[in-house]
């Protein structure tokens, strides 16, 4: 296994994920390749919101630490202001959360067509029991009962 948390064969404590805050300020600091402060200014600016202990200290996940990077790219290679970079986080963000939504009522989309689909598959099979076949030479006959005579 390896030792670093982006080495692809880095291994979570039972539980944990991407998204478990378990890295203290100075370790995330470490892992981004920025100073602590500008993590506090980020975290203000509310670019990355670290989770907290119960006693109010920032911890970091690997998600937390990914966008850290993300930011530092956006600043310095391609010269976006932290506005701007708040406002593409948020908008991502926003774009996560719709593809979600969209997944989750295609799901249910799927399954309504699926339900409709037996319901239809049982109606016909109702049906197939209540027909009886006829030839196609058979011919239509009208019977007209004879009127009594009244003698």
């Amino acid at each position: 296994m390896a030792g670093r948390p982006t080495d692809p064969g880095f291994g979570f404590p039972p539980g944990a994920n991407e998204d478990t805050p378990m890295f203290v300020i100075s370790v995330a600091a470490q892992l981004s390749g920025l100073h602590a402060q500008t993590l506090r200014s980020y975290d203000r600016l509310g670019l990355v919101s670290p989770g907290r202990t119960p006693a109010g200290g920032r911890r970091y996940s690997l998600r937390d630490i990914a966008l850290l990077r993300e930011v530092q790219r956006l600043s310095q290679e391609e010269g976006v202001n932290l506005a701007g970079i708040k406002r593409i986080i948020d908008l991502e963000n926003e774009v996560d959360a719709l593809r979600a939504k969209v997944q989750e009522l295609a799901e249910e989309v799927a399954a309504a067509h699926v339900a409709a689909e037996q319901a239809a598959a049982q109606v016909h099979a109702s049906y197939r029991r209540d027909l009886v076949p006829i030839r196609q030479e058979t011919a239509l006959v009208v019977w007209k009962p004879e009127r009594k005579r009244r003698r």
